[in-house]
């Protein structure tokens, strides 16, 4: 069993995999993985190239609406297998494993892509909305309705 650090960088790592995919960034993160996976072995290390290059293909192939989920189940396939290879070594092998790993996942960016729905607003950093002055502020408001409320009394027609 993984400790919950080693589990957080498999995690990381499979996130890692799938944001890289189809950019600039997939190049060198692809050979690291293969490498990392290879384990000095080429054929080991063919094998997960051909993986990885199914993995950038299916989120290419992706159409908008499938995109989020493919890239859920994407990230998931490749932490499990990151697990399972770091489970699988002992002593410093594992820790030279861990080494790359954590390398492979410094090198990406630390933020993560956003989306938003129909009528949705993305912000990928900070957003601040602020009111004074009895004033209200909002990203999006949908019917309001801005003044003194009416007083409370008997009920006139």
């Amino acid at each position: 069993m993984l400790s919950e650090t080693m589990a957080a960088l498999a995690a990381a790592g499979g996130t890692a995999v799938v944001q890289a995919a189809g950019t600039d960034a997939w190049t060198g993160v692809r050979r690291q993985v293969a490498r990392l996976f290879g384990r000095e072995d080429p054929q080991r290390e063919h094998a997960e190239l051909v993986r990885l290059d199914q993995t950038a293909d299916q989120m290419d192939a992706a159409r908008p609406a499938e995109v989020e989920r493919l890239r859920v189940r994407q990230e998931a396939v490749w932490q499990f297998r990151i697990e399972d290879l770091l489970e699988s070594l002992e002593g410093d092998e594992r820790a030279r494993a861990v080494d790359e790993l954590r390398a492979l996942v410094a090198q990406q960016p630390s933020h993560r892509a956003v989306s938003a729905g129909q009528s949705g607003l993305a912000v990928g950093g900070d957003l601040r909305v602020q009111a004074d002055n009895g004033s209200a502020a909002a990203v999006t408001m949908g019917n309001v309705t801005l003044g003194n409320p009416s007083q409370p009394g008997p009920h006139q027609d």
